[in-house]
């Protein structure tokens, strides 16, 4: 449907009206002919004929059809569309991606392939953030430091490919899980949502950074925000060597303990993801605790229509001007 939205915009309609009747007229008794627009005045004009009135009219005509334009562009016509569904939700998410050095183990298999922990925890992770319509979604990457990779957006695709360049050794060998934590907690805080929730993806225990982990998870439960921790790593693989094969714990350094510690200050849960299987049923639970809770809510888009008419406004006014043009000379 058309919409008018500065309908008082009509009000300068009679304006020009209103000016010739102030203001007199400038009288020329040598060109009073073609400064007088009323065909009753130009027929007292001695020799003046009635041909010589027609290009006069059309320009009157033209001239108000382009004021009559410029005052609809003014009061800003708008088409308004059906109207569409949008889905909102109250929950902030952040995400911190651990990319020690660690994490370069080649102990998870997709499509028949071993794969290092950063590929399948970008592999799950993808599938995660495209299902959580509606959410703002950030990312963190942490080694020996903890840095924002994308701020809190709805722009999903952004966070993938922000995760997607993410690489192994980007922020340093060690791992700073406190000031991973911390680092949330700062995005986290002041954001007017009722749910903000942390992910927490680590194959080790913390060995750098300023801020222990359970003194940042305190300071997360202050603030009500729930951090899910996830352990990565196999508990076991076969490495064959000189000497033969021997079975090894490539998760050895993984601090449980920590983890689970930290989700249970905060309301949250600990997971361990030993390999694919395990890694999507994980992101699935965590579907189901943060479910995707949309507040449904409508708008009607619109559609400017003003430049139409301006438009149109304008090419008269230059039509106008050479017509005058042309008959000066």
């Amino acid at each position: 449907m058309l919409e008018i939205l500065w309908p008082w915009a009509f009000l300068a309609l009679p304006l020009p009206l209103l000016v010739r009747h102030l203001l007199k007229a400038e009288h020329n008794t040598q060109d009073a002919a073609l400064r007088t627009p009323f065909l009753d005045e130009l027929t007292q004009i001695a020799g003046v004929k009635r041909s010589r009135l027609a290009p006069r009219r059309w320009l009157l005509l033209f001239a108000a059809v382009a004021w009559l334009l410029l005052i609809i562009a003014a009061a800003r016509p708008q088409w308004v569309g059906e109207p569409i569904q949008q889905t909102l939700s109250r929950r902030d998410m952040m995400m911190a991606v651990d990319l020690s050095g660690s994490m370069q183990e080649k102990d998870f298999m997709i499509n028949d392939q071993w794969v290092d922990r950063l590929t399948a925890t970008k592999w799950v992770a993808r599938k995660f953030i495209k299902r959580r319509h509606g959410d703002r979604i950030g990312l963190i990457l942490f080694g020996d430091q903890a840095y924002l990779q994308a701020p809190l957006t709805q722009d999903r695709k952004t966070v993938l490919q922000f995760l997607d360049e993410a690489v192994i050794g980007l922020a340093g060998k060690q791992t700073a899980i406190g000031d991973a934590i911390g680092l949330a907690v700062k995005r986290l805080k002041n954001n007017p949502s009722e749910q903000r929730v942390l992910i927490l993806l680590t194959d080790g225990a913390n060995t750098a950074g300023a801020v222990s982990p359970l003194k940042a998870a305190d300071l997360a439960n202050q603030y009500g925000i729930r951090i899910y921790t996830i352990g990565i790593g196999a508990d076991e693989m076969i490495v064959r060597d000189f000497f033969g094969s021997r079975r090894v714990n490539p998760s050895s350094d993984l601090d449980e303990k920590t983890l689970r510690s930290i989700a249970d200050k905060t309301g949250g849960e600990y997971f361990r993801a030993r390999n694919m299987t395990e890694f999507n049923k994980i992101y699935a639970l965590i579907d189901q605790l943060e479910p995707v809770e949309q507040q449904a809510e409508f708008f009607r888009p619109r559609k400017e229509l003003y430049f139409w008419p301006l438009a149109f406004a304008v090419v008269l006014a230059f039509l106008i001007g050479l017509v005058q043009l042309f008959r000066k000379e």
